[in-house]
């Protein structure tokens, strides 16, 4: 059986409000946002600049880019001004009746996060991370036995019952 320890729940966890699910292995995400809303714990929310913190069954690189398209480093002033510029000159062309430059076209969308791949998924793990200053603010672990959806449903109910769990005891004066 499991074992969560109570040290794996950072006291910033109180602060947390609301959360965004990244996607995760076996649908777990949608039984974890179930739950989640059913017990009250946290809102969940689907734009991730609503979170005050992101759950997610992987951390690493894959999950830092993740983040980096969730929560783009805002542009300098200029960086601004050069791209509302560049907009404006592809719009007169193509009220001309000419294409806008290959590059305008291909440019990179910040306000459109990318798909996170479902290769390297986690197996069990789950994190509770702080969205501004990126610390794991919570974890634990619990594997399924199988990835049948009772399976996954009883698995994402443990976990935030432990959830619940440590922030109770965080919540409680020490003595």
């Amino acid at each position: 059986m499991p074992v969560s320890m109570w040290a794996a729940a950072d006291p910033a966890l109180m602060q947390v409000k609301s959360v965004y699910l990244m996607p995760m292995g076996s649908g777990l995400d949608q039984y974890l946002a179930n739950q989640l809303t059913e017990d009250r714990i946290f809102n969940v929310v689907t734009d991730p600049a609503l979170a005050d913190a992101v759950l997610t069954d992987r951390i690493g690189p894959a999950f830092e880019q993740a983040l980096a398209e969730l929560y783009p480093p805002p542009r300098p002033e200029k960086e601004e001004d050069e791209k509302k510029q560049g907009e404006k000159k592809g719009s007169e062309q193509e009220q001309k009746g000419q294409p806008a430059s290959i590059g305008a076209a291909l440019a990179e969308r910040p306000d459109v996060p990318g798909r996170v791949s479902s290769f390297s998924r986690g197996k069990g793990n789950l994190f509770l991370i702080d969205r501004k200053t990126k610390q794991v603010l919570w974890s634990d672990y619990r594997r399924p036995k199988n990835s049948r959806p009772d399976e996954i449903h009883r698995t994402a109910g443990r976990l935030i019952d432990q959830l619940a769990s440590d922030l109770n005891r965080l919540r409680k004066p020490s003595k």
